[in-house]
């Protein structure tokens, strides 16, 4: 149940971000402007709700601070862990999700 709510909750939020850089844009502001295609823009948000969501549940990687970015595909990496095995494991689940073309990994090991 816990993580059915985590996970809700992610995908909640994802959408909401859309939504704001959306209308900021429509607002005539240049804050958030965008020079992808709103497909690629929801497909991009699509990748980083489904590794934050595999993040949650994963033993190893949950405990850490982790910021996934996505543009067109390409995601990339960062914060601090404590350890190489978080670091490697979240890379491998980046990886393993669905429309992702590359991973940076720019994580951080800290003592």
């Amino acid at each position: 149940m816990r993580r059915t709510l985590a996970i809700m909750s992610l995908l909640m939020l994802s959408g909401c971000t859309a939504f704001v850089v959306s209308g900021a844009a429509a607002g005539g502001s240049q804050y958030g402007k965008d020079e992808r295609q709103p497909g690629v823009v929801a497909s991009d948000s699509s990748i980083t709700s489904e590794i934050k969501a595999k993040y949650v549940a994963d033993s190893v990687v949950s405990a850490f601070n982790i910021r996934v970015r996505t543009y067109e595909g390409k995601v990339t990496l960062s914060g601090t862990v404590s350890h190489f095995v978080a670091r490697d494991q979240a890379m491998d689940l980046a990886k393993s999700t669905s429309g992702v073309k590359t991973v940076t990994n720019q994580i951080v090991v800290e003592d």
